[in-house]
């Protein structure tokens, strides 16, 4: 497992929902996090490869989120 980080504008619980179905229907993802008290708004996900990063910059994308990895 690889744990990836980016840095997002998730910014509260609401967010948060609006991003669960979207991030719960990878199935590369094993478990994900957001950290709403980080100033950087910190995305944390395990996933099987790094090579994930770009698909879930994109999910987040289509959810109206934008995401940079750290």
């Amino acid at each position: 497992m690889e744990t990836l980080k980016f840095k997002t504008n998730i910014k509260c619980g609401g967010c948060v929902a609006t991003v669960t179905p979207h991030l719960n229907g990878l199935t590369e993802l094993s478990k994900w996090e957001v950290d709403t008290n980080n100033p950087d708004k910190i995305l944390t996900v395990e996933t099987a490869s790094v090579s994930d990063a770009g698909l879930i910059k994109e999910t987040l994308k289509k959810a109206g989120f934008q995401a940079e990895e750290v």
